[in-house]
């Protein structure tokens, strides 16, 4: 049997950084009996230095190829003046729609020893599991028209078109089902049909799919701005909340930072399942690129680890050893261990990123 194949493109700023320690979680699991074969390519500025494209069609036809696909980070601000179409995040838009990785999944889990980092109180958040569900790949960042066009009063006006097929709803929220059926089997629905009439079409689609498919699945349905603010005053209610474009881009990140710090959270986006009946699959941290603290030791690579975890889960039917990996980063945490962004009031063990890549290989070893 082949072994599963992975494509690394570590991207921009500290994705490199963070990517070098993922690589040492991979060669740990190696020694194990669990290989990889293991590929690397450029995607964001660095693709565009190299090619002048932010995603060349040979490292989008490998990726293609591959079981999965781990990012680390894209731009910088040395890119600010490059046309829209090849700025870095115009490769990893592009990835994403031509895999058609349409699930986003968003988890927002606060660990214990990190509970007093979140803006809220710790009884808040302390025990927080969600998991967001967000489409990815329609709604307004995809819909035509588009486009900054004069208007007759001599000004200019800015069009975006929030657009969802039945087919596009459906898939998605059976993606939030299937979840749902792994955690708390609960799914809440969030939209705005009360204003959007896409919004009523995406309540009423999911609903189909909850009675005629998922019926053991508790559903809700909330407004996304309700939703928003329930989320800040008690997150703890929701399981698994499935969500547009728009709306879970913006739910995820502020669910992320309940958790106390972006750089903590991975995530994954998911297609069609491929001839070996997995999803097609991109994983990659929350974070950005930072490139303030690019090159100094200071990134925390736990996010791009835990983005590890989950292609360990979804792509590689390797729950267990995802499990053992989660365990081994909060056992890393709870002894202390802090890089530079998370030394909070209480102390910790400072590390840089190499140490506490190593420090959670040690303790995946224990």
């Amino acid at each position: 049997m082949a072994n599963p194949s992975l494509l690394i493109l570590p991207g921009d700023g500290i994705g490199p950084e963070v990517m070098a320690e993922v690589r040492k979680v991979i060669d740990w699991f190696g020694t194990q009996g669990r290989p990889f074969t293991v590929e690397e390519g450029l995607i964001g500025g660095a693709s565009y230095d190299a090619f002048g494209t932010p995603l060349s069609d040979e490292t989008l036809a490998r990726a293609q190829a591959v079981d999965a696909v781990l990012l680390g980070a894209v731009g910088g601000p040395q890119y600010a003046g490059v046309d829209y179409a090849l700025r870095p995040e115009a490769g990893l838009l592009r990835i994403r729609k031509e895999m058609d990785l349409f699930a986003n999944l968003r988890p927002a889990q606060c660990f214990e020893a990190l509970a007093d980092f979140s803006s809220l109180k710790r009884e808040v958040v302390s025990g927080l599991d969600i998991m967001i569900v967000r489409e990815l790949t329609s709604g307004i960042y995809f819909g035509e028209p588009r486009g900054i066009h004069p208007d007759n009063a001599g000004g200019r006006v800015g069009i975006n078109t929030q657009r969802y097929t039945t087919d596009e709803i459906r898939r998605v929220a059976r993606s939030a089902f299937e979840m749902a059926r792994r955690r708390g089997n609960r799914v809440c629905s969030m939209e705005k049909a009360n204003v959007m009439e896409s919004g009523i079409l995406w309540r009423e689609e999911v609903q189909w799919v909850h009675d005629n498919e998922y019926p053991d699945v508790e559903l809700s349905h909330m407004y996304a701005d309700n939703g928003a603010m329930q989320l800040v005053r008690n997150p703890r209610q929701f399981d698994v909340i499935v969500t547009d474009n728009l709306f879970g881009d913006l739910l995820s990140d502020a669910a992320a930072m309940l958790t106390g710090s972006l750089g903590m959270l991975p995530s994954a986006s998911l297609g069609a399942p491929m001839a070996n009946g997995r999803p097609k699959a991109l994983y990659e941290p929350v974070h950005g690129s930072a490139p303030d603290i690019a090159g100094q030791g200071k990134a925390n690579p736990i996010a791009t680890i835990l983005s590890l975890a989950m292609a360990l889960r979804y792509s590689f039917d390797m729950g267990e050893e995802a499990t053992r990996l989660e365990r081994a980063v909060e056992q890393v945490l709870a002894d202390g261990h802090r890089t530079a962004d998370l030394m909070g009031p209480e102390g910790g063990t400072p590390l840089s990123t190499s140490a506490m890549g190593d420090a959670i290989v040690a303790a995946l070893a224990r």
